[in-house]
């Protein structure tokens, strides 16, 4: 099969796209499912800890990615599989619930739509090799990420933390840079924030970004290498800038509502993969780094 991806192009990128999109629907419920499963946890640990179980304690329903099964958050009507097809369902069921007519939300076909693109991207500039095996994923967690950073203001360590080992176990084979670089990569996008962090709080007293920053930027750096961090600060620094000035000034939007810096890490490291050796030649050069 690999042969074939090889030596027939068109079928690759069909794959990937396809596979894509299933993916990006199953992103939709990490996203919405993995916090509240983390909530759950941190209440089951609290009342373990404290021995607050009521007597008539019985065990919970399961809650997890697979089981209960999706279904309309009104009905409750489970969704048939035929109806969960990646962005073919939502435009045959019109965007509404089969059942009760009750409209489903547009970011479900946009988040399969952006992932398959994405994924197709990636297939399109890395070709069948372990280059792009490794960046499918690391778009995969990303865009999990970042969903939920939006939604929840919260980088999970259950993604975070894989995905930095998955940036080591891909560079231990030069995916995309030395083991030796992507260690330092995963070390100094850690202290690099982190230091920023500490910084911040102790001249303004506030925490300016929360620790899966931190790891996120790890991560970043696990993949790509230490060369490459620079350029992912400056890029998601440069966005994170331009938009919450944007939000201010056109949305009215209030200075002191935070702003999740995961969504532009995470833009920042997808083009720093791609585009990410002109990048940073041109960034050394303008520095005056040879």
């Amino acid at each position: 099969m690999f042969d074939m991806f090889i030596h027939n192009t068109v079928m690759f990128y069909i794959t990937v796209f396809i596979v894509s999109l299933c993916i990006g629907s199953f992103l939709n419920v990490v996203a919405y499912r993995l916090p509240i499963m983390m909530r759950k946890q941190i209440e089951d640990d609290y009342q373990n800890l404290s021995q607050e179980i009521p007597s008539t304690h019985t065990e919970p329903e399961p809650f997890n990615l697979m089981v209960p099964h999706s279904a309309c958050p009104k009905c409750k009507t489970s969704i048939k599989p035929w109806q969960n097809i990646p962005v073919v369902s939502y435009l045959w069921l019109k965007g509404k619930c089969a059942n009760c007519q009750t409209p489903i939300s547009i970011r479900y076909p946009i988040v399969e739509i952006t992932t398959g693109l994405l994924g197709l991207l990636v297939a399109w500039q890395f070709g069948a090799t372990i280059q792009t095996a490794a960046m499918l994923l690391f778009t995969y967690f990303i865009v999990a990420l970042t969903l939920i950073d939006l939604d929840e203001y919260l980088l999970p360590d259950s993604l975070t933390l894989p995905l930095i080992w998955i940036g080591l176990i891909a560079n231990t084979y030069g995916a995309f840079t030395t083991l030796e670089s992507a260690v330092y990569g995963a070390l100094a996008g850690y202290l690099s924030l982190w230091s920023i962090f500490w910084l911040f709080k102790i001249i303004t007293g506030k925490e300016g970004m929360g620790y899966g920053d931190f790891k996120l930027l790890a991560a970043i750096g696990a993949f790509l290498g230490w060369q490459s961090l620079p350029v992912v600060i400056l890029l998601s620094s440069a966005v994170g800038a331009v938009v919450g000035i944007a939000m201010m000034l056109i949305l009215g939007r209030d200075k002191n509502i935070p702003i999740p810096f995961g969504p532009y890490l995470a833009a920042a490291g997808f083009i720093a993969a791609l585009w990410g050796e002109p990048l940073t030649q041109l960034y050394f050069s303008f520095a005056g780094i040879r």
